[in-house]
This record gives structure tokens, C-alpha cells and sequence, in this order.
């Protein structure tokens, strides 16, 4: 096994006082010759954490096939110092590898002390939010603008560890080891990816709103309600999300939201719906107590899809009932509305909850780029 340590110089890109005491922090990575702990094998571990005021790197080097034991004894003695570990996709891939790895060698697993946190699932809700195809690492470094010196991928790199087992090769050795560093410099400069994570998770303050009127591409006009928000958190990267109901932009600390409001009549349909007459002249339903008035002619027993009443003016579209009445088109619509003279915007719990219905609803829609400040 070679075991190689040197001072890493890496930039603050994010208040790592958020996850836990900076002396607590085990950034790790592993590489391996495939997916399957049965049929491959971990041939390099890589770590990187702080220490005498410095970010410090450390890696184990299987240079045998007979050296991935003493890999995987020399990380976990390494962990026992560290109470927070924080990987990119550990929990599905790098962890469960170690652990059956560990079982096939009869090496005890002691992680019970250990918080894990995956960067993979801390931002993965925000994929299609944020336009990402893909979440790989090197995706998100992209995203926020970073560069990488390897060229290699994981799977690329097991042809040149197979080679290096034979050879032991200096240069091959030195591609091995800095695709790993790479990784593992990567994991603290794409930490800024939280930010979205902070930003979507805590309150927005309103702090504007405004309604005005635009003609739509038919020519007929259309109302628009614009929405600035604020956030205590400054996201990296802004993005732009449009849907046919609402667009959105994310920038420094702000959220800026355009949704266009519904102008007509709509319905308000009635759940206990057995309790009510429907009055096909006026097109409306009323309840048994005021129908019994009502000639047999003129009514008849309401069904889901008749109970409502109607009403004409301008809505604010809701994906989900938060504020009453609840209005849609017909029946079975998805989509509900609510009347725009019943919105408090200024209610800050119901806001909160539209917000977040807002943005699981932008997250089904197709993505455009930001546009240029």
C-alpha cells in the first residue's frame, strides 16, 4: 500500500460552521475496479480534511491486489477522529462498497459515530430547477464555473489501474491518484450548490408586489402579478424557470416571480355534494335546506360534477388549495384557483406554503437559460 499526504491550498466557498465544527469534517472519495462489491474491487481511498489551520489530503494506494485490505483498515482507523463525513453519492455507492467489502475481509464496521452527508441528495431536488441534465460532480463543478485538471472518468480509469498493477508505472500511478484529488477538491468548491438548498429552505420576506396588464400574443389582455422576495441567502449562479403560469428568476438573494392571473368565471365545487340540489336554469347548485323551496321541476339531485357555485372576476392560480375558496375550470382540473380579492400576501405562513408549491411545480416544466444581467 503507498500512502501519500500533502497541504491542500483551497478557497472558502461556503460556511462550513452550517454542517459542524471545521475539525470535525472527513471529505472522502473512493475509486474502484467496478460496481459490484462481489465481482471488483476498492483500489484507492481519498481523504481531505483540516488540520493546523490548513486543508490536508491524504490517499491509500492499493499498488497490490493483496494491499485493499490494509486500504480499508488504514481509512477506518484514519475516521475514528472525525465525527462528520461528507461524500457525493456516498450513501448509495461509497459506503455500501466499503461495507461489503469490509465483510469480505472480516473487517469490523464502526460508523455509528459518524454523521453522514450526502452532497448528491442535498441538491438533487433542485436538478430540473436549476437545468442540469445530469447531477454528476463534474456537472455541478460546471455549473458553478469550476475547472478540472483530469480528463478521465472513473470507469476509464480502471483499464490504466489494471495496467499499472503490472508495471507500476509513475506516470500511470500520477493519473490515478489525480483523478482522485481532483475529486476530492472538487467535493469543498462545489459546496456553494447548498446555497440553493438554503435559499429554497428557509422564509422568503415579500418585500414588493405588483399587478399590472399586458396584451397576450392573441391580442387579448392579460393580467400579471410580479413578486419580489428575499432571501438571507445568496445563491452562486442565478436561474430562470418559465412556465405557462408562472416564470422565475433567482438572483444574488432575490427571487423575482411573474404569475399570470386567471380573468372570468370559475366554479367552486362543493365535496358533500349529496347535501345539495343542482338547478339547471341558473347553472348553479343550492343546498337542500334553501332547495326544498325550489319546484320539483327546477332541480334536481346534485352529482360531483354539478355541485358548485360560479363566480366572475380575477383569480390567482394555486397549485394546491392553501387559500379559500378554491375555485377551478371543471371538476376534474388539477389546476385551482383562488380570488385574487381573498389573497393576504402579506400572511407570511400562507405565502410560505405557495412559495413552496410554487417551486415543485416549476420543477416539472422545461428550462431556459438565465438571461444576461
Amino acid at each position: 500500500m503507498i500512502t501519500i499526504e500533502k497541504t491542500l491550498p483551497l478557497p472558502h466557498t461556503y460556511p462550513l460552521r452550517r454542517i459542524g465544527p471545521k475539525e470535525d469534517l472527513l471529505f472522502f472519495d473512493i475509486e474502484t475496479t467496478g460496481f459490484s462489491s462481489a465481482s471488483s474491487q476498492l483500489y484507492l481511498i481519498g481523504c481531505v480534511y483540516w488540520k493546523k489551520n490548513t486543508w490536508n489530503l491524504v490517499q491509500w494506494l492499493a499498488d497490490t491486489i493483496e494491499a485493499e485490505a490494509s486500504v480499508l483498515h488504514s481509512f477506518l482507523t484514519f475516521l475514528q477522529q472525525f465525527k462528520i463525513l461528507i461524500h457525493f453519492n456516498g450513501d448509495t455507492f461509497d459506503l455500501p462498497y466499503l461495507q461489503k467489502r469490509c465483510t469480505h475481509f472480516e473487517i469490523d464496521w464502526k460508523l455509528s459515530h459518524i454523521k453522514s452527508i450526502d452532497l448528491y441528495k442535498r441538491i438533487k431536488p433542485y436538478r430540473k430547477l436549476l437545468g442540469m441534465d445530469s447531477l454528476k460532480q463534474k456537472s455541478i463543478e460546471q455549473f458553478l464555473g469550476i475547472t478540472r485538471t483530469d480528463t478521465f472518468s472513473g470507469g476509464e480509469l480502471i483499464r490504466i489501474y489494471q495496467e499499472y498493477l503490472t508495471n507500476h508505472s509513475k506516470s500511470l500511478e500520477e493519473l490515478l491518484l489525480l483523478h482522485n484529488e481532483d475529486d476530492l477538491k472538487g467535493m469543498p468548491k462545489i459546496l456553494p450548490i447548498l446555497y440553493y438548498d438554503d435559499f429554497w429552505k428557509h422564509p422568503f420576506s415579500l418585500t414588493s408586489h405588483q399587478l399590472y396588464q399586458k396584451t397576450s400574443p392573441d391580442g387579448s389582455p392579460c393580467q400579471l402579478l410580479n413578486l419580489t422576495c428575499e432571501s438571507q441567502y445568496s445563491i452562486p449562479v442565478p436561474f430562470f424557470r418559465e412556465t405557462p403560469m408562472v416564470s422565475c428568476l433567482a438572483k444574488h438573494n432575490c427571487l423575482y416571480l411573474t404569475i399570470e392571473l386567471f380573468q372570468g368565471t370559475l366554479k367552486h365545487f362543493y365535496p358533500n355534494y349529496k347535501d345539495y340540489y343542482y338547478l339547471p336554469y341558473e347553472d348553479t347548485a343550492i343546498h337542500k335546506s334553501i332547495g326544498e323551496y325550489v319546484d320539483k321541476s327546477a332541480r334536481t339531485r346534485a352529482t360531483a360534477k354539478n355541485c358548485y357555485t360560479k363566480k366572475e372576476g380575477l383569480f390567482l392560480p394555486q397549485p394546491e388549495p392553501i387559500w379559500e375558496p378554491a375555485m377551478r375550470k371543471e371538476y376534474r382540473d388539477k389546476q385551482c384557483y383562488v380570488p385574487f380579492s381573498n389573497v393576504d400576501l402579506q400572511d407570511s405562513t400562507l405565502f410560505g406554503r405557495y412559495l413552496l408549491l410554487l417551486q415543485k411545480y416549476l420543477e416539472t416544466e422545461s428550462f431556459r437559460p438565465a438571461p444576461k444581467p
